[in-house]
């Protein structure tokens, strides 16, 4: 199974690498960090992530997974980018996302009549690019799968080893993960984190990106998903 994940600038790294250590198990998987080139990647996290694939290389693979993080809005107006994930996700025997990944997911038309999830700060605009938000770790719908925000990806991605290839495997993994998870604080979610903890995250969110939400409206009436 070629399982490609986009890289793009800004990523956040966890969406993809969280998703890639569980998929890279599955029975046949080969990893593929697709990018426009070769070259060093920066993600959200201050280091680069080496791409092993080009659009070129990859134009079908079976497993297209989409990762966000604040450069989603530079990846909808890249039209070579953009124009990959459409190629690759209709052809895909399974197109899903993590976060923020399905905006972009959106954005090339492979959500419209599906439900999805992403990070609960944007979850209202999935309702921009014809799906249909739900409020869940994970959400599968046909061969549409879509993880919530960064962490929510691991979930995910066991969630979908079990579609694949079965629930023992899925939990094998899992167990060879030691995916057992037991935070330190109930921050995980709006309602556990509290007005303050949001507050402070949509502000840290507006100075790191203060465009990100316009940007994305518009490339919603660009791309002719909304008037």
């Amino acid at each position: 199974m070629d399982i490609a994940f986009l890289l793009f600038p800004g990523v956040t790294q966890l969406d993809l690498t969280g998703p890639a250590q569980v998929l890279s198990r599955l029975p046949g998987a080969r990893v593929h960090l697709v990018w426009e080139n070769l070259d060093p990647v920066p993600t959200d996290a201050g280091f680069s992530i080496l791409p092993n694939a080009t659009f070129a290389d990859m134009p079908s693979p079976d497993l297209l997974c989409v990762p966000g993080g604040m450069g989603i809005a530079d990846v909808i107006d890249n039209e070579a980018a953009l124009g990959w994930v459409r190629r690759a996700g209709a052809e895909a025997q399974w197109v899903t996302s993590v976060c923020t990944g399905a905006l972009i997911l959106g954005a090339a038309g492979l959500l419209e009549g599906y439900q999805a999830t992403t990070h609960w700060a944007w979850h209202d605009k999935l309702a921009l690019f014809g799906a249909t938000p739900v409020h869940a770790r994970s959400v599968m719908d046909r061969n549409r799968a879509t993880g919530g925000g960064v962490t929510a990806g691991i979930d995910f991605a066991l969630a979908l080893t079990a579609k694949i290839a079965g629930d023992t495997i899925a939990r094998t993994i899992q167990l060879a993960l030691e995916y057992d998870p037991a935070p330190p604080f109930n921050a995980g979610s709006v309602e556990g984190a509290g007005a303050e903890i949001v507050a402070a995250y949509t502000d840290r969110a507006n100075r790191i990106a203060p465009d990100r939400i316009t940007r994305l409206d518009a490339a919603a009436r660009r791309l002719g998903f909304t008037a």
